[in-house]
């Protein structure tokens, strides 16, 4: 049961008219790429297949060195989910795509494995497109409970929305949220192409330049620090630019 609070704090915009389908217990696709997650992998795992829903878990181990692959192979013998290994580092965004290739699902949301978004908000996150009220679904980090950002961290995904938002017309919050709940054929339409983090932007840019009807929930987001393992650089924003740049001119 969703609340009304959670009604309330739904934020929307409207993309397009077209018969939507509704899903009454549809399948959900979880696509997590992985990249020297050792120590928080196994915990977000258990976390994703404990979820109240029908669920299918793909997990890409894209060339960890940590001991991760090793530890997935040993999870993968007393847990459900499919594992797809890359034999060296080919970056989130093949590791995505890859992940996309293999969905069953009727609705796909992306989780990273680092403990810093809540899979226990799935069900919140689906009931929209299940519904066939919308094609995506948005979970913002700046509209829910947040643990208190990097400044530049949050400068920079504040810079880069707002780009977003005057490229494409459109009033986002959040571009760069891992949360993207999508119904598959909506995943297949996108056509796909980055290898690296600059997948969120294309992703963000295809959805909405194709006309997709988009809402945004408040989600919960525990952030960490570039000392607990975060990966992304500045120079992952200079290539976000470039590409919500790049999509508004072709495709």
């Amino acid at each position: 049961m969703v609340s009304s609070k959670f009604w309330k704090n739904i934020r929307g915009k409207k993309m397009m008219v077209n018969e939507r389908p509704t899903f009454s217990d549809p399948l959900l696709s979880v696509v997590m790429p992985v990249f020297n997650e050792r120590d928080t992998v196994e915990r977000i795992i258990d976390r994703v297949l404990a979820v109240p829903l029908r669920l299918e878990l793909i997990v890409i181990d894209d060339g960890s060195t940590d001991g991760t692959r090793e530890r997935l192979a040993t999870l993968q013998l007393k847990r459900k989910f499919k594992l797809i290994v890359n034999d060296r580092n080919m970056g989130k965004g093949f590791a995505i795509r890859s992940g996309f290739e293999e969905i069953n699902g009727d609705v796909v949301i992306i989780q990273d494995a680092d403990l810093e978004y809540s899979p226990e908000e799935f069900p919140q996150l689906i009931t929209l497109i299940a519904q066939g009220r919308t094609d995506v679904v948005y979970g913002s980090r700046f509209l829910g409970t947040r643990r208190v950002f990097l400044f530049w961290h949050y400068l920079g995904n504040r810079f880069l929305t707002l780009v977003t938002n005057i490229l494409y017309n459109t009033v986002l919050s959040d571009m760069e949220t891992c949360y993207k709940a999508m119904r598959a054929d909506v995943v297949h339409a996108l056509n796909l192409k980055s290898n690296g983090f600059e997948i969120e932007p294309e992703m963000t840019a295809k959805i909405l330049k194709r006309g997709y009807r988009v809402y945004e929930i408040p989600i919960t987001y525990d952030g960490r620090g570039y000392d607990e393992g975060k990966k992304i650089s500045w120079w992952a924003g200079v290539e976000a630019l470039w590409t919500l740049l790049k999509y508004r001119i072709i495709e």
